[in-house]
């Protein structure tokens, strides 16, 4: 028989979903009804000789279903932030996270298909976008570019500091968070290749998890090559002020190497009794890298450099471990207490091998191999300690410290040969940084549709270093950040906006502040030896976010977004003629400045604008970006050669039976004459990178990705120039850059 309390339950539980939603536009849920007749009870009381009695009346059923109730970070988060799933992750089948970031929102990287690494927000590189770990800064030694994409959980864009994260973040943060929870069982191993016109890549990776009760375990493992050959030619010229050409070098140059790599990455998980848990989660990297050059300089006016063609070689090694204990206590009140341990090491072991011959003769007149040996150990400790103190507050406090050590070792042996003078030297030095930051934060709703933030962060950081050839340095720095985020969701409507006032700031780093000399072999006012400034000092900045978000269906965003930051004690290559009569390049505090930028993003499925579509997500993304360096004179006097415009513009299908899914990406951004000071001036290239990518599904086992990276084909361009009272000395360089094809099979056993 049916029970009449039970229907009640699911009549009030009906009348409370209809309510949320009048209240909650933006929440609003469905209600199904169909009709389902019940048994009349009376024929099952008949079959046992009871009494029969009457029917009761067919009553329908009702289930309710949830719709747009789930917790979407970027909408809800008082903190503006924007989250990048690990579908979106592994879609193109890239093999490095440098190529997931490139197809982000508001995000460049540098390099022209050549695999560069310079990470930017608001088109602003070299120290003032933030790349974290986990929630914490990496190693040093460790490249970013060397994680593969299947270890990535997801990717956290922070547009605007918390106190949570360091604040060394000017531009903005990227969070990469590794994968952690298991949920079930999975084994997967991925076999890819790749080939273009000058390279090919094969990779190999492999993922596996399981849960055996309150524990459960993963190992991911990656491996892969890089081969390439290319030619990049330069070419150097001096224009005398009335015009004449007075030098004018071709050079050309032959590059080859096979780096090659491997990473592992264990993890275990422990549930404790009361709801405790426990991770250790582990990281290692082994990277071995060949490299061979030969050059060859032509004069074609003017005076030959000292050596008109050199021959190099190179081998280096590097070994990357990484290791941490985080364990979670869940306090009464609804507290938790968050606490992490860890360490980490590198060790990379270099020879470089160069052989100069002399311009004219053409004989040898320089044999030089310098051996490096550089060691990093860093001990670390995170907590944070939460709590909901009053109703609506979201209190936490925590640390973040740490202490680095790094050791370097520089050995270089020239050979006696006739006309030189050999240069042997041992050289060696010992830094040590310390750190430590305190933060509390606090997040309130104050009224349903309106939240705020606010924190403070205090980072200290206290570096040491000594060496051959110089006398010790100690650098020790200090800043407060307060830091204020709100966000007011619109009444009758599912449009919000955010504000967000920060105190954010750039430390130099250590090699910075080493005065430790690297020469160059053709010394010139384009090809300058290069040296750290121990005077050197942070860069703060005060800076201000708002935006605008417009959410009119399921997964479906408008938004627009202005920041302007103001820069003390902004950070330059200066350039100078040392008492030698050599050019030497090194960084110098030179005033203020100010950047702007105004970033708008839209993303939706088809289906929001069309009835009845096909499964098609679009998105696409515009930032422009302005500065100026108040000390150098205009035009162009952008900041750390900013990216002035950026888009993407992607698209993606997937059949409705899931089996297909296809789709591709296009990246451009602009460049142009960038002006570094009076005298320096460089060139930023302008580029467009087109990709495109199919995934197929042969069943719940097999998959095969295909996918086809730089297909325009675009060559990369550089140029940089001194002038002065001679005239205009330019170096500049076009390298040819190739489309590659990728396919990955992917196997889940």
């Amino acid at each position: 028989m049916f029970d009449a309390p039970k229907l009640r339950d699911v009549a009030a539980a009906a009348a409370f979903v209809a309510a949320t939603s009048a209240f909650h536009p933006s929440h609003a849920q469905s209600v199904d009804a169909a009709p389902a007749p019940l048994k009349p009870a009376a024929a099952a009381a008949a079959a046992d000789g009871a009494d029969a009695r009457p029917a009761p009346e067919p009553i329908q059923q009702v289930e309710v279903k949830g719709s747009s109730t789930t917790y979407d970070p970027r909408r809800d988060d008082t903190a503006s932030k924007i989250i990048v799933t690990s579908e979106e992750i592994v879609r193109f089948g890239d093999t490095s996270v440098n190529d997931v970031l490139k197809r982000l929102p508001g995000i460049t990287v540098g390099g022209g298909g050549r695999g560069g690494s310079d990470i930017r927000m608001r088109g602003l590189g070299s120290g003032y976008t933030q790349v974290l770990l986990n929630g914490e800064r990496a190693p040093a030694g460790f490249s970013i570019d060397t994680l593969s994409p299947e270890q990535i959980e997801r990717i956290e864009i922070v547009r605007a500091a918390s106190a949570e994260f360091s604040t060394q973040s000017i531009a903005g943060t990227i969070n990469i968070v590794l994968k952690k929870n298991v949920r079930t069982a999975q084994r997967v191993f991925k076999l890819g290749a790749g080939k273009s016109g000058d390279a090919s890549n094969p990779s190999a990776s492999l993922q596996v998890s399981d849960r055996i009760g309150a524990t459960s375990y993963s190992l991911s493992a990656n491996a892969w090559r890089y081969r390439y050959e290319r030619e990049t030619p330069t070419r150097e010229t001096c224009t005398a002020p009335d015009g004449r050409l007075t030098l004018s070098r071709q050079s050309t140059r032959h590059d080859s190497g096979s780096p090659q790599g491997l990473g592992l990455a264990p993890r275990l998980n422990w549930t404790l009794a009361g709801g405790d848990t426990v991770t250790w989660q582990n990281y290692l990297n082994f990277q071995d890298t060949e490299y061979r050059g030969e050059e060859s300089i032509a004069t074609v006016v003017g005076e030959p450099p000292p050596y008109q063609s050199r021959s190099m070689r190179q081998d280096n090694r590097t070994v990357f471990a990484k290791s941490d204990v985080n364990w979670v206590h869940k306090l009464a009140g609804g507290g938790k207490l968050d606490v992490k341990l860890g360490g980490s090491g590198v060790r990379t072991r270099g020879t470089w091998n160069e052989l100069d011959y002399r311009s004219g003769s053409g004989a040898l007149g320089r044999d030089a191999t310098i051996v490096t040996r550089s060691t990093d150990r860093e001990a670390n400790t995170q907590g944070k300690y939460s709590t909901p103190l009053w109703p609506d507050h979201a209190l936490s406090m925590g640390w973040d410290g740490g202490r680095a050590r790094r050791v370097d070792a520089r050995i270089q042996r020239e050979r006696d040969l006739p006309g030189a003078v050999p240069e042997n030297t041992d050289e060696g030095y010992r830094a040590t940084v310390s750190r430590l930051a305190l933060y509390a934060q606090d997040e309130w709703n104050v009224t349903p549709r309106w939240s705020m933030y606010v924190g403070v962060r205090w980072e200290g950081i206290d570096t040491t270093s000594e060496g051959d050839g110089f006398d010790a340095v100690r650098q020790k720095t200090a800043v407060w950040s307060p830091l204020a985020q709100t966000l007011y969701k619109l009444p009758d409507s599912r449009d919000q906006v955010r504000l967000a006032l920060t105190r954010t700031y750039k430390a130099p780093p250590v090699g910075n502040l080493i005065p430790r000399r690297f020469t160059s072999t053709n010394n010139s006012q384009t090809e300058p030896d290069r040296r750290g400034n121990p005077d050197l000092q942070p860069e703060l900045a005060s800076g201000v976010d708002a935006s605008y978000e417009h959410y009119w269906a399921e997964n479906a965003l408008l938004s627009a977004a202005v920041s302007m930051r103001r820069i003390s004690g902004y950070t330059r290559q200066g350039l100078f003629l040392d008492g030698a009569g050599r050019w030497v390049s090194s960084p110098i505090n030179d005033g203020s400045a100010v950047t702007r930028s105004v970033e708008l993003e839209a993303k939706f499925p088809l289906s929001a604008v069309m009835k009845d579509a096909p499964g098609v997500d679009l998105r696409a993304s515009v930032s422009r970006n302005w500065s100026r360096v108040e000390a150098v004179p205009g035009p162009d006097n952008r900041l750390d050669q900013q990216v002035p415009l950026s888009a993407t513009l992607g698209v993606d299908y997937k059949s409705r039976d899931g089996r297909l899914s296809t789709g591709g990406s296009f990246a451009f951004k602009t460049g142009g004459d960038v002006r570094i000071d009076v005298n320096q001036a460089g060139y930023q290239p302008v580029q467009r990178d087109l990709e495109l990518y199919m995934l197929w599904k042969f069943d719940a086992r097999y998959q095969l990705r295909v996918a086809g990276t730089n297909l325009l084909g675009q060559d990369y361009r550089y140029s940089n120039a001194y002038t002065d009272e001679e005239g205009v000395r330019r170096r500049s360089g076009t390298f040819p850059v190739y489309p590659m094809a990728r396919a990955t099979l992917e196997v889940r056993f």
